[in-house]
């Protein structure tokens, strides 16, 4: 067994007024140093306990210990003085805290007048050094010191006691002893009697209804986060494949609150209000034969979900008989509602609002992504602190610990990408064979324009009576078609590039799809605003529009099953069964974010002439989500190259405002402003456009002379007039513009920050290797002054002159380094 540790530690003595000196607990600002004479007590117990310190060496008044390698060796002054820094000593242990409670309390009791209790002392922060501050050597102690401490809680008001057990720095199951126990008995009979005569049979009863009704709704709540589909989903998907492949169900999230957000009012104001009050069908309504479903025609035509099916009529209560043109004369007292003035601004207003949270999206993620400034030591933060003590089942400490491996392997492998720079030869060939893949893609890009364009024609050429057949489905085969060969085409190129950077590759990726699916899309356009609408003259060219968009979402939907099945599982048993390899196909980030970016065009193009179009999108994309995450789950691997996709989120993002909802506004923009609506179906059927809904309701303010004359100047001021338009875009952009340049601020603010937390580390360096020294000179001078007294005074004359020679040639060193000589002048003369 070891033997017991023998510690010698200079503490100074403690006189009877510092209890005096000690200022009153009830002052928050000097709360801490209260602490004065419990800190030296567990200064000087985790002395004699050997935490601290190590034995001294016999003969010696000085002692230095052993650090580590490359740690500067301190003295035993010196830990003295770092053990008594707040940051070592403030750490408080539980029979620590009801110790310095009782001192506090017999204080108190000795004090003729009693002080109303304040704010007591705060819970202090743990040691930052761990130890065990656990300082009373026996349970009586502490038993005795607890009893005390509920005697003084006793006499004390019902209000000041429960104030000051609930700050004290306990945990919960100490606090509720206390409270039990200070509550004396006469006391709890009138505490049981006072509830039992202040709350009746119906309070009771109104109390327990509440408590349910409460109850009811933490169980709903708690429902609905666990029925949705990435409760668990997202932290498995993250453990197991890392940040990049994570970023893109993320993405599918974020296009799910979009386009709730979406749905929502067109639900409130159109949808809903229309279905309320249906209009007379004009013809006969065909039955429902499962094609629907497909092509988007046929038994649809005839409900809220396409354009032509909305009224043009201001929409009341009742209804009598009906004027000229289809307007309906309310009555008297009756609910108006103008369902051409409610579509435009229902319109208007989604994509307002839908611009703003998607501004604002974007720049807070960007905040998020290039906030810190630098990832120094985030391999040793990883290491030691990204476990969660939280968790106690198994599944759950499984996903952690994946996520916490997959991390570090991010992580590493980014470093090594920084270590390995590529030689200027290396570099040449790279971009030669980057620049002859990119001529490949734009050329191939190119290709598919001409091809939709062509197909597009063809298309119009056809009779118009032939567009309710399974034929009107060629168009978006074709275009679904030509974007699958085009991704795998570019994926290819993409392995014989071989880039170095995984992140580089996925970017490189993203904008070649995006270059050629934005150009499709505008091709697209045109075909719908240009060829379609003087195609289908007399007929209703919205419905076929949202007919056309409807069919493009759900081609593509099943184009996106059909890559799942064929691209990863099929590809996954051909790679097992007969190519007998292991490996799987990996997650292909860059193809399905710019499929999710695809459909979500599609919507927002669609969405004037469908106003149900973001309810398929979000089927859609529910849809989506698990049939993803079990192909990713069965036949896909983790990336091979791990990379670390920190700022993924805000590149989806931007390229979701940017190329994707801007193009949309500007198409429905022109389609609101300049083409003329159909003359038979629709909200608009009696308007040369979409916009003089809100000209022709400002005139008629403005004859009527009601009290709201206010709003036909809006109107003029606010819409009307493009400078301000240009006003409000300007100020957007420079929104964006400054939110970019205050996060960049922040970054450098960070860094600043970082580099003088670097600087006060190094300063505590100095201060310590400067006292380390000063005790070394001290400790050097007293062991200078015992040898000079030693030979100035030797305890008997020696025999021969050797010995005392001996005795006292020795050289010694006085405190500032210099050689003493004690020799009389007598033996320097012999010598």
């Amino acid at each position: 067994m070891a033997q017991p540790l023998a510690l010698a530690l200079d503490v100074p003595e403690t006189t009877g007024d510092e209890d005096s000196l000690e200022p009153s607990p009830y002052e928050e600002n000097e709360v801490h140093d209260s602490f004065h004479r419990l800190i030296q007590e567990q200064s000087l117990r985790v002395a004699e306990e050997g935490l601290e310190l190590l034995p001294l060496v016999p003969g010696r008044g000085h002692q230095t210990l052993p650090g580590p390698e490359g740690a500067p060796v301190l003295s035993t002054a010196t830990l003295r003085i770092l053990a008594s820094m707040p940051s070592r000593t403030i750490g408080r242990s539980r029979g620590a805290i009801i110790s310095q409670y009782y001192n506090r309390t017999v204080r108190l009791r000795r004090r003729s007048s009693r002080p109303l209790l304040g704010n007591v002392l705060r819970s202090a922060r743990p040691s930052l050094r761990l130890y065990d501050l656990e300082l009373d050597s026996t349970i009586l102690e502490e038993d005795e010191k607890r009893s005390l401490l509920v005697k003084e809680l006793q006499g004390l008001s019902v209000a000041q006691r429960d104030h000051m057990v609930r700050n004290m720095p306990l945990s919960l199951g100490e606090k509720r002893w206390l409270r039990e126990k200070s509550w004396s008995p006469k006391g709890k009979r009138r505490d049981q009697q006072g509830r039992r005569g202040a709350f009746s049979c119906c309070s009771r009863l109104r109390y327990s209804c509440m408590l349910a009704l409460h109850s009811l709704g933490l169980a709903l709540l708690s429902g609905l986060y666990a029925a949705r589909p990435w409760r668990y989903a997202l932290k498995q998907i993250g453990g197991q494949f890392g940040s990049s492949v994570l970023s893109y169900f993320l993405f599918l999230k974020t296009l799910l609150a979009f386009n709730t957000l979406l749905l929502l009012p067109l639900l409130a104001f159109l949808v809903g209000v229309q279905a309320a009050f249906p209009p007379d069908p004009a013809g006969p309504v065909p039955t429902f034969s499962g094609l629907e479903l497909l092509t988007g025609g046929g038994r649809f035509t005839h409900t809220v979900m396409y354009y032509g099916y909305y009224s043009n009529t201001t929409l009341s209560q009742s209804c009598d008989s009906p004027l000229e043109g289809g307007q309906c004369s309310p009555r008297q007292g009756s609910l108006l509602y103008n369902m051409p003035l409610a579509y435009l601004f229902t319109m208007g207003a989604t994509f307002f609002i839908t611009c703003i949270v998607l501004v604002y999206s974007m720049s807070h993620s960007f905040g998020e992504s290039y906030r810190v400034g630098s990832t120094k030591g985030i391999h040793a933060l990883t290491v030691f602190c990204s476990w969660d003590y939280k968790v106690t089942q198994k599944r759950a400490s499984r996903v952690q610990q994946d996520s916490i491996c997959t991390q570090l392997k991010e992580l590493l492998a980014e470093w090594h990408l920084r270590e390995r720079p590529r030689s200027v030869c290396g570099q040449l060939r790279q971009v030669v064979v980057l620049g002859l893949g990119w001529l490949l893609c734009l050329g191939s890009t190119m290709g598919c324009i001409v091809a939709v364009l062509t197909f597009s024609e063809v298309m119009i050429q056809r009779p118009a009576s032939g567009h309710q057949g399974v034929e009107m489905l060629a168009l978006p085969l074709v275009v679904s078609v030509l974007n699958l060969g085009a991704s795998y085409l570019f994926r290819g190129l993409a392995t014989l590039e071989q880039h170095d950077s995984p992140v580089l590759e996925v970017y490189t990726a993203i904008c070649r799809n995006l270059i050629l699916k934005m150009a499709v899309l505008g091709v697209l356009c045109y075909h719908w605003l240009g060829r379609r609408v003087a195609a289908l003259q007399g007929h209703c060219w919205e419905d076929f529009v949202g007919q056309e968009l409807y069919r493009f979402m759900v081609v593509d939907f099943i184009f996106m099953l059909l890559d799942s099945l064929f691209g990863e599982w099929v590809w996954r048993l051909i790679s097992e069964k007969k190519l007998k390899r292991k490996q799987k196909p990996e997650f292909d980030i860059a193809r399905n974010v710019l499929d999710l970016i695809y459909g979500q065009t599609l919507t927002w193009l669609g969405v004037l002439f469908s106003p149900l179009l973001p309810a398929v999108q979000i089927l859609r994309l529910l849809l989506l989500f698990h049939i993803k995450k079990a192909s990713l789950m069965a036949n896909c691997q983790a990336p091979r190259r791990p990379w670390l996709a920190s700022h993924m989120s805000t590149v989806f993002l931007t390229l979701l405002c940017f190329p994707s909802f801007l193009g949309a506004a500007v198409f429905l923009c022109y389609a609101v402003w300049q083409v003329r609506p159909s003359s038979t179906c629709g909200p608009f059927r009696t308007l040369n456009t979409m916009y003089e809904a809100g000209t022709v309701w400002v005139r008629r303010l403005e004859h009527a002379g009601s009290g709201a004359s206010w709003l036909p100047w809006l109107h003029h001021f606010l819409v009307e007039n493009t400078f301000f338009l240009f006003l409000a875009s300007a100020l957007l952009l420079a929104v964006i513009y400054l939110n970019i340049q205050v996060v960049r601020g922040q970054r450098k603010i960070i860094g600043l920050l970082k580099e003088q937390i670097r600087n006060e580390g190094e300063d505590k360096i100095f201060l310590i290797n400067k006292l380390h020294s000063v005790y070394d000179e001290e400790g050097r001078s007293r062991s200078g002054r015992t040898q000079e007294t030693t030979c100035a005074i030797p305890p008997s004359r020696p025999k021969d002159g050797g010995d005392r020679k001996e005795l006292c040639n020795p050289s010694h060193h006085d405190p500032e380094g210099r050689d003493l000589d004690l020799r009389s002048p007598q033996d320097m003369a012999v010598e």
